[in-house]
């Protein structure tokens, strides 16, 4: 079909064609990093956390009484909650996945590295940490007893180091890539160097604020602490009547216990996620509302266009256009606006990426977007203005050329 006609009738409707195009431009834009940022935000609420969550509870206290020592406080409590019927395994513990608190360090691989080659979550190990989780050993050896340290001893001796670590497989990859990790000294806290005597399955970074961390990048070392906080690993399906009979074991051995959380780590999943929820569907309502007032728009414009060139479609008719001529005719001119809007909306898109990327550290928009909604505005434009198309085809030559 000859464009020429079409193109003739855009430029007598400059403004009426220049809206169409910008909505449609506008809508491309938004649309491409509205799909990115929910298919980043499903992706993050679909990750692993590397642990048993199901069966597991968190419990964080603290002790009102003065005195008394805080290591004896921690075993006596283990010795409590292991006798709560349903308990499979506990530890103490400075941080679970989906909590708030967050442990973390910079790893160098050289004793007088200026800069950290990376930073990774600290999750501290009294001795049953892996049973606990769940974890798995990929590669190497769990801790032995004579490795632990306490983490009180740590804090009053300046400087002294772990001299040895578990890492999780993704940090492993990070730090020692194409190569295994296993005997290698990595530097965590001053010149003293560590060495790396297993490899786990990939361990949650904890923290919705932790950005500056890879999700999976997490080191554990053979350090107890006792700062009253406390993983149990339940049998299948009782994680809540687990953590109500845990919570009554502790008060009742401590009356002056403050209980400062508890939760099953499947419900501190949910709480983790609840953002990241509210984010898809608001930016899902968002492109719904744009698609539908970008059809709205397609069909207002084409009816008004009908309805404008009555006259014309009935002399058309009248020199033999077929129905299905004229249809083709609204459909093609639509595909050319649709098509300027859609070129004009990838580039608004990528700019407006880079600007996300800038100010809120969203990553690098996939090129496979833009394509995928440039066809889905285009499909959506050819279905919106079908209606009008065939209202218009359908009008007969010889009420058409009395219309004045």
């Amino acid at each position: 079909m000859d464009i020429r006609p079409i193109l003739a009738a855009l430029t007598r409707h400059k403004t009426a064609a220049l809206l169409i195009v910008l909505e449609i431009a506008l809508s491309c834009a938004i649309i491409c990093n509205a799909v990115f940022i929910i298919g980043e935000r499903i992706s993050n609420t679909q990750r692993s956390s590397g642990i048993v969550e199901d069966d597991m509870v968190s419990i964080t206290t603290s002790s009102l009484l003065p005195g008394g020592s805080d290591e004896a406080r921690r075993q006596q409590d283990l010795r409590t909650l292991l006798a709560v019927p349903g308990v499979v395994a506990a530890s103490s513990v400075n941080q679970v996945p989906y909590g708030d608190n967050v442990w973390a360090s910079g790893i160098s691989l050289a004793p007088d590295q200026q800069r950290p080659t990376v930073h990774a979550s600290n999750y501290m190990d009294d001795g049953s940490l892996l049973a606990t989780f769940g974890l798995r050993l990929r590669e190497g050896r769990p801790f032995t007893a004579d490795e632990y340290i306490e983490n009180s001893a740590m804090q009053a001796e300046a400087g002294r180091g772990v001299p040895v670590v578990l890492l999780s497989a993704s940090l492993a990859r990070r730090l020692f890539p194409q190569q295994s990790a296993l005997g290698k000294d990595i530097y965590i806290w001053g010149g003293k160097p560590t060495r790396v005597v297993g490899v786990t399955d990939d361990l949650m970074v904890p923290g919705r604020d932790s950005s500056f961390l890879s999700p999976h990048d997490s080191m554990i070392l053979p350090v107890r602490v006792a700062n009253g906080g406390y993983a149990l690993r339940t049998a299948p399906g009782q994680a809540d009547a687990v953590l109500q009979a845990a919570v009554k074991a502790l008060l009742r051995d401590e009356p002056n216990r403050l209980v400062e959380s508890q939760a099953t780590l499947a419900k501190m999943r949910d709480t983790f996620y609840k953002r990241d929820r509210a984010v898809i569907w608001l930016l899902a309502s968002v492109c719904i509302a744009l698609l539908a007032v970008t059809a709205f728009g397609v069909v207002g414009l084409a009816s008004f266009w009908v309805q404008q060139r009555t006259r014309q479609i009935g002399i058309r008719r009248a020199l033999g256009a077929t129905r299905r001529d004229i249809l083709r005719y609204f459909q093609l001119e639509n595909f050319l606006l649709t098509s300027l809007g859609v070129v004009l909306g990838l580039l608004l898109a990528y700019a407006l990426n880079l600007l996300l990327m800038e100010r809120y550290e969203l990553a690098r928009l996939p090129l496979m977007y833009l394509p995928a909604s440039a066809a889905l505005l285009w499909l959506l434009g050819q279905v919106a203005v079908l209606g009008p198309a065939r209202r218009a085809a359908a009008i007969a030559p010889a009420v058409a050329t009395r219309s004045a």
